[in-house]
């Protein structure tokens, strides 16, 4: 069964300095390739239609770099940002009911395909939604402490701690609790919380490896894991 998706590249890619000057983090290469076709791979390899990506920053450079991309519909946000939550929201009619996943746009993937383990794991008879995680020490180019504790089950709590699960910026997702938000900016962290409440917030360990690619130290690192894994 396909699923639909949203690519989340709309941020302003701030902790990237200069490097984000005259382009949209998303369009940085990493090994040659571009940070937003890594993902668009990602989604395309696990078989996910519709495609979304969502944009804000320099949105004239993503239209152009997407055009011909006929799997793929672009939603420009302005004039201001969404927030990743709003995003959610936004993308409603190209999306459908769901259930979704979500993608950032700065992270490198080795090993399985993170979208199609969240697909093949997502319960929605318990879940409101499952995200992808790793251990603290397991999540290169993470700065600063964890996200969740998972019990046994595999529920989430969010708990900012040095030695608590990173969140890998991939889930799945029931975008109803998005979609009933009135007002139009928001996060995912809000939605989030409310699942937590109802007990309906999983988490899923990734089985390669990962790197964050918030910061300019996160390239390196990221060419270095791909090499490694030969991708």
């Amino acid at each position: 069964m396909t699923r639909p998706c949203l690519i989340l590249a709309a941020g302003f890619g701030t902790r990237m300095g200069a490097l984000t000057a005259d382009r949209p983090k998303p369009l940085i290469e990493v090994a040659g390739r571009c940070l937003l076709d890594r993902a668009l791979d990602v989604a395309r390899d696990a078989g996910c239609a519709p495609i979304a990506v969502n944009a804000h920053y320099r949105a004239d450079q993503i239209a152009a770099h997407l055009a011909g991309a006929d799997d793929v519909t672009l939603l420009i946000e302005t004039p201001a940002v969404l927030d990743s939550g709003g995003a959610v929201k936004n993308a409603r009619d190209v999306l459908g009911a769901g259930p979704i996943l979500t993608l950032n746009s700065d992270n490198a993937w080795a090993g399985p395909n993170p979208l199609a383990a969240l697909a093949a794991a997502f319960d929605p008879t318990r879940m409101g939604a499952l995200l992808l995680l790793a251990p603290r020490d397991r999540a290169v180019g993470r700065e600063g402490p964890g996200d969740f504790r998972m019990d046994p089950d595999g529920r989430l709590t969010l708990d900012k701690r040095d030695d608590s699960y990173v969140y890998l910026g991939a889930q799945m997702l029931d975008p109803t609790i998005c979609y009933a938000r009135e007002e139009a900016v928001f996060s995912l962290l809000d939605s989030w919380t409310s699942l937590q409440g109802e007990g309906r917030l999983f988490g899923l360990v990734h089985q390669g490896d990962w790197t964050d690619i918030g910061h300019p130290a996160g390239i390196a690192q990221a060419e270095a894991m791909l090499e490694a894994a030969d991708v």
